[in-house]
């Protein structure tokens, strides 16, 4: 079902009514279109605070794209900003940079703060942003890149870094309204080269309902650059659960758009929808229920024997069974855990333990919201869902052979369950997030697409919230 509220702010008299109720106007997000040549294209401007380490990493990575870089002539450091734009060889422009004189409206802001190591040096933050942030476009993205406060040296570096958090978060909540997003990706010591899938999907038009989130990047010793940034998986397999309908068919066309083999599994009953998604899109249909005994067996066996392994598996399938702990009947809680969380455990046991998932191959488990937040009526399908989580953060440092595992928490997605939700609940679960509105199934898609991509190696441990900045559990 389409987002009334966002139809009327697509007329003059819809945002006059919608000004007058005092309701918000969400925009329509830029996503990302497969005719995009790039993964960025627009006016950036670049900043780094004194004593910045990963500038001329951000400046290699620009050369890929169609960036117009900016950088502020009137600050003391623009001479390191000009020396890492001429290392990398790519074009800029000086602006200064005072507020009120800026006349570009820039697609991107990006500041280096890896080098702030005191809580004076978050000065240098507030220096950049404070003239230009009336200046962004719409949908546009803000990324802040430091290092990760447990990393640091001394207390006063710790929390610096951990300001910018606090600093990004609050940015995201502000610039929302103009379908805008604010990122922080903390890159480890010594995975400076790991740092590009980060910084391309979250300039790109993929991360549309990605906001006020924090990415790791860590130390890998499997760094796979795709040799195709548009097809990164190229002779890939990739396994999707619950992949005949919903987030899950998304995920399977996204994946195939990528350049993979798919292999999309679903239960009986979605027999006939799973023939289709996988016949549309080159793919292969696998019928199983993920909470039987046999399950494990039955899909390492078929991704041996027709597909010679698997290098990216997808938990996607779950269910939920709603109603108040004291009125849930046992069954519901034990089915609710048994699917979303306990075969997600027993199938990853056969792949791993079988070596049937390959060398550099990537986990992606679908967590939720209500995982983080909880949620009325949902005590069995919020604990199953913060389970992922916890089981994701526990085995990402244990995984071997180059191996990843992440987790996206998606928020209110418009999907047909929602549909479903009564009008007014429907409105108001759309406008609890920073940009005013539902995810498009896509938004988890994409999300999923860049922990999978063979360049995310250091994109280990995260859990990433598609949710546009949700206010709950934010």
């Amino acid at each position: 079902m389409s987002d009334f509220i966002q139809k009327m702010s697509n007329s003059n008299l819809g945002r006059s009514v919608l000004a007058n109720l005092g309701l918000p106007t969400p925009i329509e997000l830029r996503r990302f279109n497969p005719a995009q040549k790039t993964f960025f294209k627009g006016d950036l401007l670049l900043g780094t605070a004194k004593g910045s380490e990963l500038l001329d990493q951000v400046c290699a990575n620009l050369k890929d794209s169609e960036a117009r870089v900016y950088f502020a002539a009137n600050t003391l450091l623009s001479g390191v900003v000009s020396d890492a734009i001429t290392g990398a060889n790519i074009e800029a422009r000086q602006i200064h940079a005072e507020k009120g004189h800026v006349k570009e409206k820039f697609r991107a802001l990006v500041f280096d703060a890896t080098g702030v190591k005191t809580t004076e040096g978050l000065k240098e933050l507030y220096d950049f942003f404070h003239p230009v942030l009336r200046n962004l476009a719409p949908s546009a993205r803000v990324i802040i890149i430091g290092r990760p406060p447990q990393q640091a040296a001394t207390p006063e570096a710790a929390a610096a870094q951990r300001g910018i958090e606090g600093l990004s978060r609050s940015i995201a909540k502000e610039i929302g309204k103009k379908g805008a997003t604010c990122q922080v990706v903390y890159v480890e010591n010594g995975a400076d080269q790991e740092l590009n899938s980060s910084l391309q999907f979250l300039l790109s038009a993929k991360s549309a309902y990605v906001s006020g989130q924090v990415i790791t990047v860590k130390k890998s010793d499997q760094v796979a650059m795709p040799t195709n940034w548009a097809r990164p998986l190229e002779g890939k397999v990739v396994l999707v659960t619950g992949g005949s309908r919903g987030i899950g068919e998304s995920i399977a066309r996204v994946m195939a758009r990528d350049g993979a083999k798919v292999v999309v599994l679903d239960i009986p009953p979605a027999a006939q929808q799973l023939e289709k998604v996988a016949g549309e899109i080159g793919g292969l249909p696998l019928v199983a229920d993920i909470s039987a005994k046999d399950a494990p067996r039955k899909i390492a066996d078929f991704l041996k024997n027709e597909c010679g392994g698997v290098d990216v598996v997808v938990h996607n399938a779950g269910i939920t069974r709603d109603k108040t702990l004291a009125n849930m009947p046992a069954q519901w809680w034990a089915m609710t855990i048994d699917i979303n969380l306990s075969s997600e455990e027993r199938i990853n046991e056969v792949l791993l333990g079988e070596q049937v998932m390959n060398d550099n191959g990537r986990i992606v488990c679908v967590s939720s919201m209500n995982g983080i937040a909880g949620q009325v009526g949902q005590t069995n399908y919020s604990t199953s869902k913060a389970g992922v989580i916890g089981y994701v953060q526990y085995m990402a440092p244990r995984l071997e052979r180059g191996i990843t595992i992440n987790a996206v928490a998606p928020g209110f997605i418009e999907t047909a369950m929602t549909d479903a939700i009564p009008f007014m609940t429907r409105e108001f679960g759309r406008r609890l997030n920073s940009l005013s509105q539902g995810g498009k199934p896509v938004d988890v898609a994409e999300t999923i697409a860049f922990f999978s991509s063979p360049a995310s190696s250091g994109v280990t441990g995260n859990i990433v919230r598609v949710c546009g900045q949700c206010i709950v559990g934010a």
